[in-house]
């Protein structure tokens, strides 16, 4: 043998300086997905374990918690499938209909256009385009991350089964009396012009002011101080609210109080809900504007007076006020309140307001005409199955908190007012006004025959096609192999 072959074989032996992790590791994980390593058996006679990922963002990139939370997965995984057992860990992706939309449309706003400018069928296929593009960056990480999902499975919450699962449970539970449409107090994003669920609104600590407000009696004899931290509701006002036990305000009910910087006169009612040892004991009751309020204005079956519009702009209910800007109306009203002696004093006040979670737009509480999915009923089943062992909290320290939000939880709002997403199967026949709701597009109207129907324009929370990710991934509503070895799925992390 010549030096210059044994030189050749000595660098080919020679270990690097380095421990190169990004060639080793590309190596091992092609090797794994060649030889099919991480798909799943459905073999007879073992037994099953299952994941479904939580479905990241199609928008989003990982952060340290992705990292954590998919390296247990994977651990889990890995171990279940060394024992032999059949194993499956499903991936993919959500549409995230805000965050995702606000993404195109800032693309848009970059182009001098708005999603206004294309149309509906343009602005999703714009999506569309996008999702193709740039969508796969989050997937790439978990690989680069070594997750051993098994990638022939790969899901995405807007595929075409998914959206025939979505359609299937919108249809049961409107028909089951389930979902239903009405108006509501929900969390409104002024910037998004959509309604959002209570976990995606934001609460940040914020220095605000605490305003103290003189409401007269209507027959002069004297008046009552409330306080608030929004003044521009007051313009929606319908009641002031005391503690029926308050000594300080008997017989209020039969004066009524004469509403600052109106012509209105609203009553005194007792209800308790106010307390009586917070601040003055009395409460302004703006059914439009707070969620506390809407449930109070229920019990008494209060006027909803709603001052501001879609885009937090005072409305023709606000009297003088109408045009302005709900914060610049704060401004302008407390300036009037003060040059009218209504003011009694203004404090620094320390308080979480709401801010939408895509955009950081303070959050409105409002009325408004919303899809809604009846909650209680699915809760009461989901306690049940903690409370019989079927699903188990781990630490235990988390049951309370379970039970907690269970005995607490409201009604979903479930529409949003954008276009990328699952579209609400409903349509309104022109004709007689018939609601139809239907997993197949219909062509006429079952009431009255007519051929004239407007789809519903809005579009369902993410969560509610993310919901579903369990069990139609694995082919649900159809009866598959994969949804008889696999579900129940065994852990959500």
């Amino acid at each position: 043998m010549n030096d210059s072959t044994t030189e050749d074989n000595n660098s080919k032996n020679d270990l690097p300086k380095g421990y190169e992790f990004t060639e080793v590791e590309k190596r091992w994980y092609a090797y794994w997905q060649e030889h099919n390593t991480f798909a799943a058996r459905m073999e007879e006679g073992r037994d099953s374990f299952s994941i479904v990922i939580p479905p990241p963002n199609i928008t989003g990139v990982l952060h340290v918690g992705h990292a954590l939370n998919n390296t247990l997965q994977d651990i889990l995984i890995r171990y279940h499938r060394m024992k032999g057992d059949n194993t499956l860990w499903v991936p993919g992706t959500d549409h995230a209909g805000i965050a995702t939309q606000n993404v195109v449309e800032r693309q848009l706003a970059a182009e001098n256009k708005t999603r206004h400018d294309l149309g509906r069928d343009q602005f999703i296929e714009r999506v569309w385009s996008w999702r193709r593009e740039k969508g796969g960056t989050i997937i790439n990480q978990l690989k680069r991350l070594g997750a051993s999902c098994d990638w022939d499975r790969e899901r995405f919450t807007m595929d075409e089964g998914l959206s025939r699962a979505v359609r299937t449970v919108f249809v049961r539970l409107y028909n089951e009396g389930l979902i239903y449409k009405g108006d509501y107090i929900v969390n409104w994003c002024p910037r998004c012009h959509t309604a959002l669920a209570d976990d995606e609104v934001e609460h940040e600590p914020t220095s605000g002011k605490l305003y103290y407000l003189r409401y007269p009696y209507a027959d002069g004899s004297g008046q009552v101080v409330v306080a608030t931290t929004r003044p521009e509701t007051m313009l929606g006002d319908t009641a002031v609210a005391v503690h029926p036990d308050d000594e300080r305000y008997r017989g209020l009910d039969k004066v009524g109080i004469r509403l600052p910087l109106t012509d209105r006169v609203i009553p005194v009612i007792f209800d308790h809900h106010v307390q009586r040892e917070f601040g003055t004991g009395a409460l302004k009751v703006t059914p439009s504007h707070d969620r506390d309020d809407y449930e109070i204005g229920l019990r008494h079956n209060l006027e909803r007076r709603k001052v501001m519009d879609d885009r937090g702009v005072m409305n023709e209910a606000a009297g003088k006020y109408a045009g302005l800007d709900r914060f610049k109306c704060r401004t302008a009203i407390v300036a009037d309140l003060q040059e009218q002696g209504f003011l009694e004093k203004i404090e620094d006040y320390r308080h979480a307001v709401g801010k939408c979670y895509r955009c950081g737009t303070v959050v409105e509480p409002m009325t408004s005409k919303q899809w809604f999915v009846s909650v209680r009923p699915l809760a009461d089943k989901a306690v049940q199955a903690v409370r019989d062992g079927r699903i188990r909290i781990f630490p235990n320290t988390w049951y309370n908190s379970f039970y907690a939000w269970m005995d607490n939880i409201r009604d979903w709002c479930i529409s949003r007012q954008i276009w990328w997403g699952h579209r609400i199967p409903a349509w309104t026949c022109d004709a007689c006004g018939e609601m139809v709701v239907a997993e197949i597009d219909p062509d006429t109207c079952p009431k009255c025959g007519s051929g004239s129907l407007t789809r519903e324009s809005d579009v369902l929370d993410t969560w509610f096609s993310s919901a579903l990710w369990p069990f139609s991934t694995l082919g649900w509503p159809e009866k598959t192999r994969e949804l008889e070895v696999f579900y129940p799925t065994s852990v959500l992390i």
